[in-house]
């Protein structure tokens, strides 16, 4: 079956073990998720299963958000209906802000069902999957941790510089910067994975996930968890 959730990113902390020795860790407010849609090898061409995190007021969501969710009459409906066209199935519950899918068997999970934190509660390790925080515009020194040109006397405003990014005209190609050459640019903002993460705690009564270390992103920013592969 497969074993993740949506999330939201709490904050850090830390927590003692019995031996009094500190761990930082990462709160997670794991769930409740609704299951949305269930994707079928026959149906689909692979498994996997949708799910939905955060309510969403009804009155920001489209309609295309609130007929994801629940039964919509329309026009186009009602024809399907006389045809016999069969509606899929719905999950009757209010839209969602943060709708994902995490590929895995999907055994034993129906449309309409509620996943809490306590499926994660034998999982040993997770990866975690965030948007990072965006940096802007930055150079190379920020960026890709270049050392700068020199420093010394005489120098002119060239101590975060990235130096030379062409090659030599004489070579095959050369004159101009090559393909993924480091260079300033759009720093952060992206997509980014933490793999292996331990789990630390997990709160059922809050619905809280706590893992060791740092997760990607800013607090309060969406989070996708997922059991790892990778031991």
């Amino acid at each position: 079956m497969a074993k993740g959730l949506l999330g939201r990113k709490v904050g850090m902390t830390q927590v003692f073990d019995e031996s009094g020795r500190a761990y930082p860790v990462t709160v997670i407010e794991a769930g409740p998720c609704h299951v949305l849609q269930v994707r079928t090898q026959d149906r689909d061409g692979y498994e996997a299963v949708q799910l939905g995190f955060a309510d969403k007021p009804r009155r920001l969501a489209r309609r295309s958000e609130r007929g994801h969710v629940a039964t919509l009459e329309s026009k186009r409906s009602k024809k399907l209906k006389a045809a016999g066209v069969e509606s899929p199935a719905k999950a009757n519950c209010e839209p969602k802000r943060f709708i994902r899918e995490i590929r895995g068997m999907v055994d034993g999970l129906e449309v309409g069902q509620e996943i809490t934190v306590g499926l994660l509660a034998e999982v040993k390790s997770v990866d975690v999957t965030a948007t990072s925080k965006g940096s802007g515009f930055t150079g190379v020194m920020k960026r890709w941790n270049f050392g700068g040109l020199c420093a010394a006397h005489g120098a002119k405003k060239v101590h975060r510089s990235l130096g030379g990014t062409g090659g030599k005209a004489t070579d095959r190609g050369g004159g101009r910067p090559k393909k993924g050459k480091k260079m300033p640019g759009q720093y952060g903002n992206e997509r980014v994975t933490t793999r292996n993460i331990k789990v630390v705690r997990v709160d059922e009564e809050n619905g809280l996930l706590l893992v060791h270390g740092a997760v990607p992103g800013p607090t309060g920013g969406m989070v996708i968890v997922r059991e790892t592969n990778k031991y």
